[in-house]
């Protein structure tokens, strides 16, 4: 691809891979960036949603994306441990969490109980805090009626010297159905937060609620910043946009056996082949991310053709239906890719499966080498 240079992250050949495309996050970045009002969160939880953490990171920043996001502290230190210096932001941690470090690696973080601004407050220096509320998902977040108090200790700890408020920050819960009336709720409930936030003194420079959904189809949403995590790696969960997929995963053929009709497959004899077939193995299963509900209902590609996985999906391999077309050991199927030459998506495992993207890329196991292409001027970040 142009403008790409391949950085294989493992020599080792013959073995199920995961290529992540490093250009195609870029290309999503530059797209949800030019969408948002305001400035781009990039959110690499998870591993950057199961394409790595720092790579992901990398690319935003230099395709739009101005600040990072992750859930919890122990996200953050790889990104600080690389050298990665922009502002970023933690979410979602314990009360007894490492805030010290926080604040000594400029690591800012998200209050959304008194407990946790207590805890905060006693660190040496003035930590960095964005306060969090419940916009309507009664999960994380300051509950209404604890919000104003939450305010209120948070201005004495800034006065105090102890703190800064420098955001405020909620989740939609409904963003994936722009029409659905709890995002009005929502927005709602968070203007409300702002303006007691400032009633009590406070001035938040930052203030974002939108993620991906609503950051591609609810400008009412977006305020001063917007946090986008799976639209950075092709996923649109409002189905509004065209993103570009960055994963691939692939593996090769263990061996090719010849059956009868009515022969059993894998575990618990869930399928009998209706003819004479063959039937290649594949040597990935549900340790490695492979979602066993999938099983008899998904497909691979070989040779640009669709093949059926037929049998229980194993933890370490599933077996694919060729029926009398040619296949030898060591040829690659393609699990799952961007789509463009017909092979499956993540979106079509999702289906199968009966969850969201989301889950399938984050659950791609360690056993699978990674190999990354990188953007050619970011290679020497890498």
């Amino acid at each position: 691809m142009t403008g790409l240079a391949v950085a294989a992250r493992s020599a080792t050949s013959g073995s199920p891979c995961l290529d992540i495309d490093l250009e195609a996050i870029g290309r999503n970045t530059r797209l949800l960036s030019e969408r948002s009002t305001g400035e781009l969160m990039a959110v690499v939880k998870a591993d950057g949603f199961g394409h790595g953490a720092v790579d992901v990171a990398r690319t935003a920043l230099a395709h739009g994306a101005s600040r990072l996001g992750v859930t919890s502290l122990d996200e953050a230190w790889p990104l600080r441990d690389a050298g990665i210096r922009a502002p970023l932001l933690s979410w979602l941690n314990p009360v007894d969490a490492d805030f010290a470090s926080a604040t000594s690696r400029d690591i800012e973080v998200a209050v959304p109980t008194v407990a946790h601004l207590e805890a905060v407050a006693r660190v040496p220096g003035r930590a960095r805090i964005h306060l969090h509320v419940d916009a309507g998902m009664a999960r994380d977040g300051a509950a209404p009626d604890t919000w104003a108090q939450l305010c209120r200790a948070a201005r004495r700890a800034e006065q105090r010297g102890e703190v800064e408020v420098v955001g405020v920050m909620g989740h939609l819960g409904c963003a994936d159905d722009p029409r659905d009336a709890c995002n009005t709720l929502a927005r709602t409930r968070f203007a409300w937060a702002i303006e007691t936030a400032r009633s009590s003194g406070l001035r938040p420079g930052q203030r974002h609620l939108a993620a991906t959904a609503a950051t591609l189809t609810d400008p009412l949403s977006h305020h001063t910043m917007t946090r986008v995590g799976a639209g950075l790696v092709g996923i649109d969960p409002s189905g509004s946009t065209r993103l570009s997929p960055a994963m691939t995963l692939t593996a090769p053929i263990v061996s090719v056996r010849r059956v009868r009709a009515g022969t059993p497959v894998g575990y618990g004899h869930t399928h009998l082949t209706s003819r004479p077939t063959q039937l290649a193995l594949v040597p990935l299963g549900y340790a490695d991310g492979l979602p066993r509900s999938a099983s008899n209902r998904a497909e691979v590609q070989l040779r640009g053709r669709r093949h059926p996985v037929v049998g229980t999906i194993s933890m370490d391999q599933l077996v694919i239906d060729l029926g009398d077309r040619a296949a030898e050991p060591g040829e690659t199927v393609t699990v799952f890719g961007p789509g463009g030459a017909g092979e499956p998506t993540v979106a079509d495992w999702a289906t199968w499966a009966d969850t969201i993207e989301h889950e399938i890329v984050t659950g791609i196991g360690a056993r699978v080498r990674r190999r990354v292409r990188a953007v050619a001027h970011l290679r020497s970040l890498s």
